[in-house]
Parts: C-alpha cells; sequence; structure tokens
C-alpha cells in the first residue's frame, strides 16, 4: 500500500495504479491517480 497527499482531497489517499518512476535528478518516485476525485498524486523516494 502506497499512500499520498491529495491537494484537491487535502487527505492521504492510497495511490490507484501506482507507477513507478525515476525523476531527472535520478531519485526514484511513484505516481499515480487518486481513487476518490481521480486527481494526480505524486510521492516522492522509492
Amino acid at each position: 500500500m502506497v499512500t499520498a497527499y491529495c491537494v484537491k482531497c487535502k487527505a492521504k489517499r492510497e495511490i490507484k495504479d501506482p507507477t513507478k518512476i525515476i525523476m531527472k535528478n535520478g531519485k526514484p518516485a511513484t505516481k499515480g491517480t487518486c481513487p476518490k476525485c481521480g486527481t494526480k498524486v505524486f510521492r516522492i523516494g522509492g
């Protein structure tokens, strides 16, 4: 279970369809969508 802060809901939510990515600076991150409102969410870290 990976959580991220949703700006629209103003709460931590579990990431729907999480995808691991590598940012431009070489650090790992996870991106996906909020299950309640559908907004894109992003979390830095592995």
